[in-house]
C-alpha cells in the first residue's frame, strides 16, 4: 500500500548523487578521496576540552570564530567568508541563491555529479559542455550566453588542474553571471582563484576541510567572495536554518586553520606519495591524466576497469569505479599512506603481470 498516482505526480523526484561506499570493516579505503592522516593535533585537543554542557545550547549561527580564523588565514574580511556543513552544503546554497535565471547554467559533462542533482532539485536548467579527448575543459565552450558557470579546479574525477590564467579567462567571459570555482582539491595543485576575488565581483570560490585538512567526518566547507554575495548567501541560509554549524565543528575547525605547519606537512606527504604512485602505475602499464589532486584517474589498456575494481574489492581494497559513458574504463584511486599504496600495488601486480 502506498500513495496513489495523483499524490506521486506532485512529488519532486530527482536522480540522487551516489556516494562512494563506506565499508565498516577494516579495509584499505581508497575510494572517497579522504585524507589518510589524522587532523591537526589542536583538533584532538579541542575535542578533549569540549564542555559537554555547552551542547545543550544552540551554536553561534554566524560561526564567528571559524569565520574569523578563515578570514585571517586568507587575508580577507570576515564579511567575505561563508561557512556551511561541508562544501556540498555551501555549493547547494550557492545553486539555490545565485542560479535563478531561465538561462541554463554551464558545467562540464564529466565532473562532480552532485551539480546535476542540485540543478534538477532546484529546477535549474543546465547544459554540460563536453571535455575534450584528453578530459580537459575547453574554455571556449563557456563563452556562450548562460545563467551561471560552475566547475571544479582540479576537476573531479579527472584530477586535472587548469592554471590561473585559464580560470580567469572563463571568469572574464562571464562577468554578467555568477562563476563558482569549486576548489576542493586546490591545496594539492597550484594557485587558487582566491587571488581573483578582488578583481571580479561575480566570483565565488568554494573550498573544504574534507581533503587537505583531514576532516571529512566533521563536515566543514566555506565560500570566499565579496561582501555582497556573501550577504546574499547568509540571507538565504538564515531564512530556513540559522544553526547549521554545530559547536564541535566550529571549535575543531578553528584549530585546524590555526595549524598551518601541520597543514603544509600533510599536503607535502600526500603529494610525494602521489608522485611516487604515478611512477608505480606507469610500471604496471596504466594510463592517466597528470593528477594534481589527492587521487589518480587511471585506466589500463589491456584490463577491464570493472573487473579490476571487483578483484581489488575481494581483497578489501576499495577504489572508485563508475559504469558511465566515457569513463567506465577508469578507476579513481585515492592517495592513501605509503603503506596502503604499497598494498594496492602488490595486489595489482598479481593481477597484471608486467
Amino acid at each position: 500500500m502506498g500513495p496513489n498516482a495523483k499524490i506521486i505526480e506532485n512529488i519532486r523526484k530527482v536522480e540522487p548523487y551516489v556516494p562512494g561506499e563506506q565499508p565498516q570493516n577494516q579495509v584499505i579505503k581508497l575510494n572517497t578521496n579522504e585524507n589518510p592522516y589524522p587532523p591537526a593535533p589542536g583538533v584532538e585537543r579541542a575535542l578533549r576540552e569540549m564542555d559537554a554542557d555547552r551542547l545543550r545550547l544552540y551554536p553561534d549561527p554566524s560561526a564567528e570564530k571559524l569565520v574569523s580564523a578563515l578570514a585571517e588565514h586568507y587575508q580577507v574580511g570576515t564579511d567575505q567568508v561563508f561557512v556551511g556543513v561541508g562544501s556540498d552544503d555551501v555549493l547547494s546554497m550557492c545553486f539555490l541563491t545565485f542560479f535563478n535565471s531561465k538561462k541554463p547554467i554551464l558545467f562540464p559533462d564529466i565532473t562532480y555529479s552532485f551539480y546535476k542533482v542540485w540543478a534538477q532539485l532546484y529546477r535549474i536548467p543546465y547544459k554540460c559542455p563536453k571535455l575534450d579527448g584528453e578530459f580537459r575543459i575547453r574554455k571556449e565552450d563557456y563563452y556562450r550566453e548562460n545563467g551561471g558557470v560552475i566547475f571544479p579546479n582540479p576537476n573531479a574525477p579527472t584530477a586535472i588542474y587548469e592554471d590561473l590564467g585559464f580560470v580567469e579567462d572563463i571568469i572574464s567571459h562571464n562577468q554578467d553571471v555568477i562563476v563558482i570555482v569549486d576548489e576542493a582539491y586546490i591545496d594539492f595543485a597550484g594557485r587558487s582563484a582566491l587571488e581573483l576575488i578582488r578583481k571580479y565581483d561575480n566570483l565565488i570560490v568554494v573550498q573544504t576541510f574534507s581533503k587537505a585538512r583531514c576532516m571529512a567526518g566533521m563536515r566543514i566547507g566555506y565560500a570566499v567572495s565579496n561582501p555582497t554575495l556573501i550577504q546574499y548567501l547568509n540571507d538565504v541560509k538564515y531564512s530556513f536554518n540559522s544553526y547549521t554549524m554545530n559547536q564541535t565543528s566550529i571549535a575543531c575547525g578553528v584549530e585546524a586553520v590555526k595549524d598551518r605547519e601541520y597543514f603544509e606537512k600533510t599536503i607535502k606527504k600526500i603529494v610525494e606519495t602521489r608522485e611516487w604512485a604515478k611512477t608505480e602505475l606507469q610500471k604496471l602499464g596504466f594510463e592517466f591524466p597528470d593528477s594534481k589532486a589527492n587521487f589518480i584517474f587511471a585506466r589500463h589498456p589491456r584490463y577491464d576497469a570493472g573487473e579490476l575494481f571487483e578483484a581489488l574489492k575481494k581483497q578489501d581494497i576499495y577504489v572508485r569505479h563508475w559504469d558511465s559513458e566515457r569513463i567506465r574504463q577508469y578507476l579513481r584511486i585515492t592517495i592513501g599512506t605509503r603503506e596502503e599504496m604499497e598494498q594496492l600495488f602488490a595486489a595489482l601486480g598479481e593481477m597484471i603481470p608486467v
